[in-house]
């Protein structure tokens, strides 16, 4: 081996050594991003609120459910959380009960616009809510459903059924249809070959896609900010009182608006890992 071609063996091998501190680095910034402030949200959610306001932070919680009891005791909050719950659960029945016979068509039909429709399934999520927030109110308000549990399900499976159809045509497109041929042959009409062959099979990803659901329904504020006013979920009744409640309270209502995505996250990884097609190592 020639001088020349250790040296660019040398120059290769260093060049991968700096890429690899370099994506050490950004991973460890990306975690740090995330982590950090869930960390200090978890001290001041597990602090007194004398703690929480005083100065310096701490930066162990002293585990003391203080401002975790005032938020429960605060005056609106439960009613509210409640609200929250129903609407997520109304919500991911519905995402569900409309996205995967939508998702399962789509991976089993050919059919005359089945290109323009998946499309149009995504450009549902291209009009920001914002501009649809007063044309919906006035709509709810004179069909009746306006500042009602329903109302605002309504709107966010509009805005989880997207997710919902791709996610479980993903699933679906995944099944080979020869077992479903399989089952024919046996005897089993469509019905019954979804029943007793694909649904077993898909029944894991849809329960990810509900979760998924609940947590869309469960952090969205905007919608429920504008459309509801007497049964406003957990989000608009913290935006609603974020100028007068005390920073206890924010973090306590921080603290368990946070705790379903996280659980969602460690449930439901392995089956989104295996939609993206990577390995659950």
């Amino acid at each position: 081996m020639t001088a020349e071609t250790t040296d660019v063996a040398e120059v290769g091998a260093n060049t991968r050594k700096a890429g690899q501190y370099v994506y050490i680095a950004a991973v460890v910034l990306l975690c740090a991003w995330v982590i950090v402030p869930l960390y200090f949200l978890l001290i001041n959610t597990l602090s007194s609120p004398e703690a929480v306001n005083s100065y310096p932070k701490p930066f162990i919680p002293e585990f003391d459910l203080g401002s975790l009891t005032f938020f429960a005791n605060f005056a609106g909050i439960l009613t509210a959380l409640k609200n929250s719950i129903l609407v997520a659960a109304l919500t991911m029945v519905m995402s569900i009960a409309i996205g995967a016979p939508a998702g399962y068509a789509l991976s089993r039909f050919e059919f005359r616009g089945k290109e323009l429709f998946r499309l149009l399934i995504l450009l549902t999520r291209a009009f920001p809510l914002p501009l649809l927030a007063l044309p919906l109110a006035v709509m709810f308000i004179r069909v009746g459903i306006d500042d009602t549990i329903f109302g605002l399900a309504l709107v966010h499976t509009t805005l989880a059924i997207p997710f919902a159809v791709l996610i479980t045509f993903s699933l679906f497109s995944g099944i080979p249809i020869e077992l479903e041929e399989a089952a024919w042959t046996l005897g089993c009409n469509r019905l019954t070959a979804f029943q007793k062959v694909i649904l077993p099979l898909v029944l894991p990803g849809i329960t990810a896609s509900a979760i998924f659901a609940f947590v869309i329904s469960w952090n969205e504020v905007f919608a429920a900010a504008v459309l509801t006013i007497e049964n406003r979920t957990l989000t608009a009744f913290l935006l609603q009182n974020l100028d007068t409640s005390p920073l206890h309270l924010k973090f306590a209502g921080g603290f368990i608006l946070v705790v379903p995505a996280l659980i969602f996250i460690f449930a439901v990884r392995k089956y989104l890992f295996a939609m993206w097609g990577i390995a659950n190592r």
